[in-house]
């Protein structure tokens, strides 16, 4: 027989979709270790921890306890509220009926998470010459921009 949880204490069953906080934290954590340029196997070291263990914080499998999520803040050298900004309200309230699949359906998925733009960041911050990536900044959002205006 297995044994029930304590009552007033449900277990996430591995059908059941991880904590959308858990999910953002975990993609901030994937953001700055990439734009440090460090692999997932040398953070958990830093840590403590296993790469594979790594990746489940980044997914928001796992969650991040505030011990743990300490320690990610100085090896990665962000206080610890960078792994919680930009956080939408609406994923932080508890989840209400009013919020349907359709609203899910139509939720576009976070660009911070997309390979491309990571590449691209680290791409960015290669260029040695702080002038040349000014300039290829005011570039990017001046494209951007023309392109709000006609749309």
């Amino acid at each position: 027989m297995i044994p029930k949880p304590p009552v007033g204490r449900r277990r996430r069953r591995k059908s059941d979709k991880p904590n959308p906080v858990d999910v953002h934290v975990g993609s901030r954590v994937r953001l700055r270790r990439t734009l440090l340029g460090m692999s997932q196997e040398r953070l958990g070291e830093a840590i403590g921890l296993t790469f594979q263990q790594v990746q489940k914080y980044e997914r928001g499998a796992n969650r991040i306890g505030a011990s743990r999520l300490y320690d990610l803040s100085r090896v990665l050298d962000v206080p610890v509220s960078f792994f919680f900004d930009d956080i939408d309200p609406a994923v932080a309230a508890p989840p209400t009926e009013a919020a349907s699949a359709s609203d899910e359906a139509r939720a576009e998925p976070d660009p911070m998470m997309r390979r491309e733009t990571l590449e691209l960041v680290r791409a960015y911050y290669r260029i040695p010459d702080s002038q040349i990536r000014r300039r290829l900044f005011d570039l990017t959002k001046a494209i951007a921009n023309a392109c709000a205006q006609e749309g």
